[in-house]
């Protein structure tokens, strides 16, 4: 349930100039995602059951011919050929298309679903490679701050003014954070490739992946979650697909007309002259169907209350999935926005901190292991806020 607030919440608090760059992959998505035209593909076949259930039966045409001739006044008669039309009760037809065109439309919001969902997908992974990106950023940051600290302690080794600790140390973590360097500009084609599948595109095709985000504390309205939700919207069309479903069981269980017209064939009489004689026959029919099998009609009605039922039950749960879903989600919107304030006081603080422990390193040549653990520990927060931030477009 998190996943539909956190789409909306998705497309709100980045950049202007980013967010633009996010909907145009959006849109390759829609437009090229496999998955995504099947679910539309299906919706196609919905529509295209309406005129199907809109139709009446095809008409009967019948031919039959006496073997042994059937004298009448006229002649005998050789050959009878029949048409007849079937018509369902009055409504029925209208019944049976508001039961195809609502589950069209229920259909359509399957596709809609589909789409958000896929929309979050994407997302969660653009993300993740912004942070990816900025990783790298920091971590090459770290590597030259590192060199720079390495330039300094071996200086100072060399003038007696430091010792030999100071400098294996800080090698220590230079290789340590160029070891780092290289496994996350390795990490980044998986994430890269599983992007480009979600666009169905080649898997090496570049991603632009904005280079600043801003984080805004940004509420969503629990009823504005509620409101055009398509799984929500989907069992509420179901829902009045089954009572329809229900007035078409009624319909069907009434009786059919049907009209007809029977041609015969009469063969002239040899034997004496008549009026009319060898003339064909013409009969218009009439034909009533009776549904004196119950059983199966009751069924059907049952059937669809019983349906009607679930969809209602159905709805009731998404909708506490959803509020609980929505509860959860605000409390973290709330706790992530307070530590994206903490980091931001804890990096200010520890970058005056290592500013005065490298001042003091400077003039004594000692304290040089807090140094040390100051900027590994200022790295530490820029990498934690960078992580939170990418949480919370996600």
């Amino acid at each position: 349930m998190k996943k539909y607030l956190i789409i909306v919440m998705t497309l709100s608090v980045v950049l202007p100039g980013s967010a633009q760059t996010l909907e145009e992959y959006f849109q390759i998505a829609a437009e090229n995602n496999p998955g995504l035209e099947a679910k539309y593909k299906a919706f196609e076949a919905a529509l295209e059951r309406i005129p199907q259930a809109n139709s009446l039966q095809d008409p009967t045409f019948s031919f039959g011919y006496f073997i042994s001739p059937i004298e009448t006044r006229v002649g005998p008669q050789r050959a009878r050929f029949s048409l007849t039309q079937m018509f369902p009760w009055f409504g029925t037809l209208k019944a049976s298309g508001d039961v195809a065109a609502l589950n069209a439309e229920a259909q359509y919001q399957v596709f809609l679903d589909a789409r958000n969902k896929l929309y979050y997908q994407i997302a969660a992974v653009y993300y993740p490679l912004y942070e990816l990106d900025k990783w790298i950023e920091l971590e090459s940051e770290n590597a030259e701050i590192l060199e720079s600290y390495k330039t300094i302690a071996t200086t100072k080794f060399e003038n007696d003014q430091g010792t030999l600790v100071d400098v294996l140390r800080v090698d220590i973590l230079l290789k340590d954070a160029l070891t780092n360097l290289e496994i996350l500009k390795k990490k980044k084609q998986p994430l890269v490739t599983s992007f480009n599948k979600l666009l169905n595109r080649e898997e090496h095709a570049e991603v632009v992946v904005t280079d600043s985000l801003m984080v805004t504390d940004l509420a969503i309205n629990r009823d504005s979650l509620l409101a055009n939700n398509p799984v929500l919207d989907e069992l509420e069309i179901r829902l009045e697909a089954s009572k329809k479903q229900e007035v078409l069981a009624e319909k069907q269980g009434l009786p059919k007309l049907g009209v007809g017209l029977d041609y015969v064939i009469v063969s002239e009489r040899t034997d004496m002259s008549v009026p009319d004689n060898g003339q064909n026959a013409l009969m218009p029919m009439v034909t009533v169907g009776i549904p004196i099998f119950r059983g199966k009609y009751k069924s059907a009605r049952k059937e669809a209350q019983l349906m009607q039922d679930s969809y209602s039950l159905q709805k009731e749960d998404r909708i506490n999935q959803l509020i609980s879903g929505y509860e959860m989600a605000d409390f973290d919107r709330v706790k992530q926005m307070e530590l994206l304030q903490l980091y931001d006081e804890q990096i200010a603080e520890t970058q005056q901190v290592l500013n005065l422990l490298l001042s003091a390193y400077g003039n004594s040549g000692t304290a040089f292991e807090e140094v040390l653990r100051t900027q590994q520990q200022l790295l530490k927060y820029k990498k934690m806020k960078l992580n939170l931030k990418s949480e919370v477009q996600q």
